[in-house]
């Protein structure tokens, strides 16, 4: 099976890559020797999303691609919602999952231009740019603020940091609701740490140590660019994401 096809809905199978149209809504998430994690809450946040552009019904298309994934080797499917001349369809881009970094150097952005940041997907270009503009200013990651300077999200991942034993974010409406921030919650929340949200800029976060989330990844300390770093941080982080991959399974039936 070659990682450069993409499956369309109705055409029952696989069939040469078609790049063509433009891209609405998107979603990824890591498959490792044939375990996921968070799979069913990808499949709603894609579905969700769907729905806002009166696209096709995602559950048959969803349950197709998770059977369609190989079970061996490290793969990043990404799902997208694609609008071309002639319709609205869905499409699956099986790729092969890209080395998992430890850290992450982010670049400061400037204000929130996205149009639609609940959906994942609407300003993919406009987000790829950024990540660009960061790798041009030798950052990895773009991080995104609001209008009055709080920090929002990165351009892939979500961003939320420590306050001693607490767990702090951004509240939500400004940004993606991050699948892996979620499982990072609930997991804090499980451990008896406090989780909660706050508006915090730049400087705000100066002294504390700040992470960047995300399914590919996972959890990622920032080294550069936002926040404090440590070495030791490297470790704890590392804790932490081990916990994240213990959640990781065989993927059940979506519904």
């Amino acid at each position: 099976m070659s990682a450069d096809r993409r499956w369309w809905d109705d055409d029952g199978g696989w069939s040469p890559s078609d790049a063509t149209g433009a891209v609405r809504v998107i979603d990824s998430w890591l498959v490792d020797e044939g375990r996921v994690r968070g799979l069913g809450r990808h499949a709603r946040r894609f579905g969700a999303a769907c729905s806002r552009f009166a696209g096709p019904a995602a559950d048959g298309f969803l349950r197709a691609v998770a059977e369609s994934v190989p079970a061996r080797g490290r793969w990043f499917p990404r799902v997208e919602l694609v609008e071309t001349c002639s319709r609205t369809r869905l499409r699956l881009w099986l790729r092969p999952a890209p080395p998992r970094t430890e850290s992450v150097r982010v670049w400061n952005s400037g204000p929130d231009r996205r149009r639609l940041p609940a959906v994942k997907g609407i300003d993919l270009d406009h987000l790829t740019a950024l990540r660009a503009a960061a790798a041009e200013a030798g950052a990895d990651e773009a991080v995104l603020l609001s209008p009055e300077g709080h920090v929002l999200e990165g351009s892939t991942t979500s961003i939320v940091w420590w306050r001693g034993d607490t767990l702090c974010g951004p509240p939500p409406g400004l940004v993606l609701p991050g699948v892996t921030r979620a499982l990072l919650e609930e997991l804090a929340v499980d451990s008896g740490h406090p989780v909660v949200t706050e508006q915090a800029t730049a400087r705000d976060l100066a002294d504390v140590p700040v992470w960047a989330v995300n399914a590919l990844h996972g959890v990622r300390p920032v080294t550069a660019g936002l926040g404090r770093f440590h070495e030791a941080d490297l470790a704890v982080a590392g804790r932490w994401q081990s916990r994240l991959e213990a959640l990781s399974s065989i993927p059940v039936p979506i519904t």
